[in-house]
C-alpha cells in the first residue's frame, strides 16, 4: 500500500503536527497546543525557528509564535494557561542548546510537581557528533552521550530524544498521550538535536491530520465506592479536603451539591482554592500549615477525611499534625493511584473527581451530619470570618501590613478576577484570607512555590482568560528573581495588574528564620557591614523597583508612605482596572505585621546543638510540635 507523504524537515513536521492536535473533554473541544514560545539560538534557529517562520508566512495562524525574555518564564506562562483551561491545553516552549535548555529546568519541575501540562522542546547537540564538542556542549568523559537535556529526565513525566528523523512519529504521539492524560500529565520533554531538527524526511500525511485526544474520566469502582460510603455514613465528624483535582475535573458543582446534601464541611489546599465560594456555609477556607483556624480545628477532630484531588503535601497535612483523631480514616479520591494511596489510606478511590462526587451524592442519600456538628461548623466559620474582617481593617500606618494590602485588593477586585501568586509570605496569607468567588479566581502555585513565577504565570493566566482581570501579587524578593516578562506584557499589549509589595527582604523566610532560631540572618536587603561581613545592618539598599518596572515601558503607580496608603492603593487598583494597559502598583509594607494565626504547623528542622540561645529555645518548641506527628494517617 502506498502512503501519501510530504517532504518536510523534522522541525516543520513537529510544528505542523502540534498545530493539529485537539483535546476533547465532553462537549469541549480545543487546540491542545494553541501556540509556541521560543527563544532562538544556534541550537534551534534553523530547525524549530525556521519552521515557525515558514508557517508564519505560508499558513498564518497555524502555529502562533510568542517571544519571551527567559526560558524558565516560557514554561511558567504555559502552566498559568493550562490551569485556566483545566489542563486541556498548554503551550510548547522551544529553547536553544546548553544554557537555553537548562534555563527551562525549573519550569519543568514546577509543571510536573503541580500536575499541570507543559510541552518542552529543548535543543540538543549534534546527533552525528561530527563537530564535537560544539559550543555549549556538556562533556562527560565517562559518558559522552550525556547532554544538558538529560537533566530533564527526573523532572519530566515523559522524556525522549529524536536522534533520527524517523523517530519523530512515535515520540510525538507518545508525548501527546502523556500530556493529555490527567493521571500522568506534567512536563513533557522532547529533546531535539540541532542537526536533526533541520534534516528532511518523508512525513505520512495522516501524521499531520487533525487528531483528537479525549480526556479520560474514569468512574469509581463499585467495591472501593461502597467501602467509602460505609465509612462516611458512620462518621460523626467528616471533613472534605478539596485539592486541585476538583478544579481540573470541573467538579465544583458536584462538590457543592454533595456538601449541601450532607452538610460536610470543606477545607482546601492551595491548588483547591475556588472549589467552593468563600461565603458558602460549608466552606471553612484553607487547611493545613497555612490554613484557617476554622479548617484546622475541624481537621483536628475529624474522624473521616475525604480527600478529593489532593496530593496531601506537607502543607496540607500540617506535616502530618493536622489530623489528631486516633481512629481517623482517609477516603482518598484521585485519578492518580500514587496520590490515592498516600498516607497509608485503606480507602482509595482511583477515579475522576467529578464522577466520584456525583456517585457519592447518590449513594449517601439521606445522610447528613448531626445538629451539633453543623452548629460547630457554623460557629467556627463565623469566628474566622470575623478575624479576617478585623485583619482587613486599615491601620492608618504609613507602611501597612500585608493583610491590609490583601484586604484592599480583595475589596477592589471583581468576582471573576484572578489573583496570582507563588512564593514568600503571600501564599500563606492568601490561603487564609483571600475570599475566592469564582472556581478559577485563585491561582497560587504552591506545589513548587517558585520565586519569580508570578509575573510570567500571570501572563499565562491572562492568555488563558483574556476577559478577566489578572492581579499578580508579588513581594520584592520574588520580583527580583524574574521580572523581565514585564517586557513581554508591553510587547504584546497583555494587560495584567501587578501589585509589588516591597518589604526590604525575604519576609517569609525571615519569619521562618526566627522560628528556628536563626534571627533573620541573611534575609534582609541591607548593605554589607564591612567589619561584620553580614547584611544585618540598618542601611537599606537604595534600589528603586518602581523605576526598574517603569524602564520596561509598563505603567507604574507608586503609593507613597503615608497614613492614607491603603486608600491610595484602592484608588490605584481602580485606575489599573479601568486601563487597557499593563500596570504595576508599588507599595511598601511592614513585614512584621502578621496575619491571624491559623494553628497550623510546618516541619522545618531546628539545629539540635547550638550555642545560640535563640536556637536552643526554638529546638525545645520544635520537639514539642514534632511529638504530634503521625507517620501514617490511614
Amino acid at each position: 500500500m502506498t502512503t501519501n507523504t510530504r517532504r518536510l524537515t523534522v522541525g516543520q513536521a513537529l510544528i505542523e503536527f502540534l498545530a493539529n492536535q485537539w483535546t476533547v473533554d465532553g462537549d469541549i473541544r480545543e487546540r491542545t497546543i494553541p501556540g509556541t514560545y521560543g527563544i532562538f539560538g544556534h541550537g534551534n534557529v534553523a530547525g524549530v525557528g525556521q519552521a515557525l517562520k515558514e508557517y508564519h508566512e505560508t499558513r498564518p495562524g497555524l502555529m502562533p509564535y510568542h517571544q519571551a525574555r527567559n526560558e524558565q518564564a516560557m514554561v511558567h506562562q504555559s502552566v498559568g494557561y493550562a490551569r485556566m483551561h483545566r489542563r486541556r491545553a498548554t503551550f510548547a516552549s522551544a529553547a536553544s542548546v546548553g544554557p537555553g535548555a537548562a534555563n527551562m529546568l525549573t519550569g519543568a519541575a514546577l509543571a510536573t510537581t503541580n500536575r499541570l501540562p507543559a510541552l518542552l522542546l529543548p535543543s540538543d547537540t549534534f546527533a552525528t557528533r561530527t563537530t564535537d564538542p560544539v559550543l555549549q556542549q556538556i562533556e562527560n568523559p565517562r559518558d559522552t552521550s550525556i547532554q544538558v537535556s538529560d537533566a530533564f529526565r527526573p523532572v519530566s513525566v515523559f522524556f525522549d530524544r529524536v536522534e533520527r528523523p524517523e523517530q519523530l512519529f512515535s515520540i510525538a504521539l507518545a508525548a501527546m498521550r502523556v500530556l493529555t492524560d490527567p493521571a500522568e500529565t506534567g512536563a513533557v520533554t522532547i529533546a531535539l538535536p540541532e542537526d536533526v531538527q533541520a534534516e528532511q524526511l518523508d512525513v505520512p500525511v495522516e501524521f499531520l491530520q487533525p487528531r483528537e485526544w479525549h480526556i479520560r474520566r474514569p468512574l469509581p469502582e463499585k467495591g472501593p465506592l461502597a467501602r467509602a460510603v460505609e465509612a462516611i455514613r458512620t462518621a460523626k465528624r467528616p471533613l472534605i479536603v478539596a485539592g486541585g483535582g476538583v478544579i481540573y475535573s470541573g467538579a465544583e458543582d458536584a462538590l457543592k451539591a454533595l456538601v449541601e446534601q450532607t452538610g460536610i464541611p470543606v477545607g482546601t489546599s492551595q491548588a483547591g482554592g475556588g472549589s467552593l465560594a468563600w461565603d458558602h456555609p460549608q466552606y471553612l477556607g484553607g487547611i493545613g500549615a497555612t490554613g484557617t483556624l476554622a479548617s484546622n480545628r475541624l481537621a483536628e477532630t475529624a474522624d473521616v477525611v475525604i480527600g478529593v484531588g489532593t496530593r496531601y503535601s506537607d502543607f496540607t497535612t500540617a506535616s502530618r499534625t493536622a489530623f489528631q483523631d486516633s481512629g481517623v480514616q482517609f477516603v482518598n479520591i484521585n485519578v492518580q493511584s500514587f496520590d490515592a494511596y498516600k498516607h497509608g489510606s485503606q480507602l482509595p478511590i482511583v477515579a475522576d473527581a467529578r464522577e466520584t462526587l456525583e456517585a457519592l451524592a447518590g449513594a449517601l442519600d439521606g445522610y447528613t451530619v448531626d445538629a451539633d456538628y453543623a452548629s460547630r461548623i457554623a460557629a467556627e466559620k463565623a469566628t474566622w470570618d470575623a478575624l479576617v474582617d478585623e485583619s482587613f481593617a486599615p491601620s492608618g500606618l504609613s507602611r501597612p501590613g500585608q493583610t491590609e494590602i490583601i484586604g484592599a485588593t480583595q475589596k477592589a477586585s471583581d468576582p471573576t478576577d484572578v489573583v496570582v501568586q507563588a512564593a514568600g509570605s503571600l501564599p500563606g496569607d492568601l490561603h487564609k484570607l483571600w475570599r475566592v468567588r469564582d472556581p478559577l479566581g485563585y491561582h497560587v502555585e504552591y506545589a513548587f512555590s517558585t520565586m519569580g513565577y508570578e509575573i510570567a504565570g500571570g501572563l499565562g493566566v491572562k492568555r488563558g482568560a483574556p476577559d478577566r482581570d489578572v492581579i499578580v501579587m508579588v513581594g520584592d524578593g520574588s520580583y527580583l528573581m524574574l521580572h523581565t516578562e514585564l517586557v513581554t506584557a508591553v510587547a504584546e499589549g497583555i494587560k495584567i495588574i501587578v501589585i509589588l509589595i516591597q518589604n526590604q527582604g525575604y519576609a517569609s523566610i525571615g519569619h521562618l528564620s526566627e522560628t528556628v532560631g536563626s534571627e533573620r540572618f541573611g534575609t534582609l536587603y541591607r548593605k554589607q557591614d564591612p567589619e561584620r561581613l553580614d547584611f544585618q545592618g540598618t542601611e537599606i539598599l537604595p534600589v528603586d523597583l518602581a523605576a526598574n518596572a517603569r524602564s520596561y515601558g509598563i505603567d507604574v503607580i507608586e503609593i507613597a508612605e503615608s497614613p492614607s496608603a491603603i486608600d491610595d492603593l484602592s484608588t490605584a487598583i481602580a485606575t489599573a482596572k479601568a486601563s487597557d494597559a499593563a500596570t504595576l502598583i508599588h507599595i511598601h509594607s511592614d513585614p512584621l505585621l502578621y496575619a491571624p494565626d491559623g494553628a497550623g504547623w510546618w516541619d522545618v528542622p531546628v539545629a539540635e546543638v547550638s550555642t545560640l540561645p535563640s536556637t536552643q529555645a526554638a529546638y525545645e518548641q520544635y520537639v514539642g510540635e514534632r511529638a504530634k506527628q503521625r507517620p501514617l494517617l490511614g
